[in-house]
């Protein structure tokens, strides 16, 4: 187990580069419906910029990465039935938009298992908590087609613990699933077990 300690000089977690962002970016939009000179008017900046982004020409620092993925909008989970199916599962499930990681919905055994209520990281990017090996996982998508395809082959990985002052993830293996909400956002469905101590 490793401990995260808070970052010197007030630097935030959060302030962590997404993998394959241009990819991911262009996934989220063209899911929702934009247009890349309808983002590019929103964000104040030219359509050749939205182009070199989502080419990966061009990355922006990781606060703008945030700022993008704010204007593209939080996922609505009117998806009622899907929110319901997560938080009423006995597994250990969580839900997350898949371009910014903001957490959706999770189970009862997932807050269990991340030792928080079941209601606490919710609208958190979980992404500032990320292991190495989610890291790592997060960054061979792009080299393994994921965000060209409509329906991605599941994503299976171990990951370590890790402990932060907002939640503890647990030793085990991770399973991601793209689903997509009725508006179009891509979302991503975590399953996974802890680790058994040998």
């Amino acid at each position: 187990m490793h401990t995260v300690p808070s970052k010197p000089g007030g630097i935030s977690l959060r302030s962590r580069a997404y993998p394959g962002f241009g990819k991911r970016l262009k996934r989220l939009r063209q899911s929702i419906g934009f247009k890349q000179s309808h983002l590019a008017e929103l964000l104040q900046v030219d359509q050749a910029t939205i182009s070199r982004w989502e080419r990966g020409g061009q990355t922006p620092p990781p606060d703008m990465q945030q700022g993008v993925f704010a204007v593209l909008g939080p996922a609505r989970v009117d998806d009622s039935a899907l929110r319901r199916l997560v938080e009423t599962s006995s597994d250990c499930l969580h839900l997350v938009e898949e371009a910014s990681h903001r957490c959706l919905a999770y189970s009862a055994s997932r807050a269990k298992d991340w030792k928080t209520s079941q209601n606490a990281l919710l609208g958190v990017s979980l992404w500032q908590f990320a292991t190495d090996e989610i890291q790592q996982a997060e960054a061979e998508l792009d080299q393994e087609g994921w965000w060209e395809a409509h329906t991605p082959t599941p994503k299976s990985f171990l990951t370590s613990e890790a402990v932060h002052d907002r939640i503890r993830i647990s030793a085990g293996e991770i399973i991601w699933e793209r689903l997509y909400l009725s508006d179009g956002t891509p979302v991503r469905l975590v399953s996974g077990s802890r680790r058994q101590a040998a």
